[in-house]
């Protein structure tokens, strides 16, 4: 990286440290398609990768006061991708053991119905959430509503709402941040 450009990047990490949105917009469209391309490779999946790719930032901007600038931006967003990466891999790899290893008890005891109760406490949590998401800015609302409810991809929250797929996720980022902060307290 050229000498300018480096130091362009230094003072845009500096800035977003001090939690200013345009830095982290700059960050995000900087690195956002190696990374993205990174996961993409590792997955071969264009939704998962998107959600990594999402987590990735999502977590190096939340530890960015760690980041040490002796270290190259990209190798340390890289690195956050492929853990997040191995963690998903083996999460998946811990409930397929888990449905192996209990298989039999999995098909005498699974009932797909579930229980009054079950019912009772989804209904509960679901209210729950709803009621915190509304608490959040109508667009951070909206954005939430239109990923996680009604599924849509972020290029077609990007159409719906008429905006850059870049600020969809930013809007995203910030938006579940804040939905995490809310349900903490």
């Amino acid at each position: 990286m050229n000498p300018d450009k480096e130091l362009e990047l230094i003072r845009y990490i500096s800035l977003a440290k001090e939690g200013k949105q345009y830095a982290y917009n700059f960050l995000l469209n900087t690195y956002w398609n190696d990374i993205y391309r990174f996961l993409l490779s590792k997955t071969q999946n264009e939704n998962e990768a998107e959600d990594l790719a999402i987590k990735s930032f999502s977590k190096a901007f939340e530890f960015l006061d760690k980041y040490k600038e002796e270290f190259s931006f990209k190798s340390w967003l890289l690195t956050i991708a492929r853990n997040l990466f191995i963690d998903e891999v083996r999460r998946k790899k811990t409930l397929l053991v888990s449905l192996e290893k209990n298989k039999e008890e999995v098909y005498e005891l699974f009932d797909e119905s579930p229980s009054p109760e079950d019912l009772l406490i989804n209904e509960q949590n679901l209210a729950r959430l709803k009621s915190l998401i509304k608490q959040l800015k109508p667009h951070y609302a909206q954005i939430i509503n239109l990923r996680y409810f009604q599924e849509l991809t972020y290029k077609e929250i990007a159409l719906e709402i008429g905006e850059p797929l870049n600020n969809v996720k930013v809007k995203i980022l910030r938006a579940r941040k804040l939905l995490a902060e809310l349900i903490q307290k």
